[in-house]
């Protein structure tokens, strides 16, 4: 049983999600409501991201850890329902099938 969390557990965490990141695109027309949820729900897995950087350089791995999987969830979310074009890759992400 795992109870730490250690650098190299959340270091794969991190390139996980910003593999994620460098992957997807958003595929909702532009001028449509699901175009502006796509570029929420990214805004917000980026925003997360960034605190789980800020958390790991401060050496606080608990919440650079909850802010990863955060931002890897409003990604998963946005790959699930159709906002994000990810390649069918069910490696980075959840998807429907």
């Amino acid at each position: 049983m795992r109870d730490t969390i250690t650098k190299e557990h959340l270091d794969r965490y991190l390139a996980l999600t910003k593999a994620a990141l460098g992957k997807l695109r958003i595929c909702a027309p532009e001028r449509s409501f699901n175009r502006r949820l796509a570029e929420s729900f990214l805004e917000m897995a980026r925003t997360y991201f960034s605190d789980a950087e800020h958390f790991a350089a401060q050496g606080d791995y608990v919440n650079a850890f909850a802010s990863v999987n955060y931002a890897h969830g409003w990604l998963d979310c946005g790959a699930r329902v159709g906002l994000f074009d990810v390649g069918q890759d069910d490696q980075l992400f959840t998807l429907f099938e």
